[in-house]
């Protein structure tokens, strides 16, 4: 019998909510005054956002965390940086509108998540 292949989104949401860690999980329920559960189905509609998930949130830019792993071991971190500081407002925006939070506290998670999943991505492009 063969095993299915694990939904690679739905593994990088969970990589990078254990990345986060149940401290940083609670600190996003706080700030967006929900529960753990709220706080971990933010994270995963962000890292949608950020991966290009466009059925699962539209964002008005082409999602800046596609085929990032394929960079080369982010040699080109600082260029990356500016680009995904770019970035995180219209991600931030779409994402609020899809989850009807603040945008900005929304703003917030987003500037939090953005190094997790980049740092997530960084592990798996080097194969860890």
């Amino acid at each position: 019998m063969q095993e299915l292949d694990e939904n690679p989104l739905t593994s990088l949401q969970d990589d990078v909510l254990d990345e986060l860690g149940d401290d940083r999980i609670g600190d996003i329920a706080e700030l967006l005054e929900t529960d753990e559960a709220g706080a971990r189905q933010m994270v995963g509609t962000t890292v949608a956002a950020l991966s290009g998930e466009a059925e699962t949130v539209a964002t008005p830019h082409d999602a800046p965390l596609t085929g990032v792993a394929t960079l080369g071991g982010f040699a080109t971190g600082g260029l990356m940086a500016g680009r995904l500081a770019e970035e995180a407002k219209p991600v931030a925006d779409a994402v609020a509108r899809r989850t009807g939070l603040p945008a900005g506290a929304v703003s917030r998670v987003v500037e939090m998540v953005i190094p997790v999943e980049l740092a997530v991505l960084t592990k798996r492009a080097a194969g860890k």
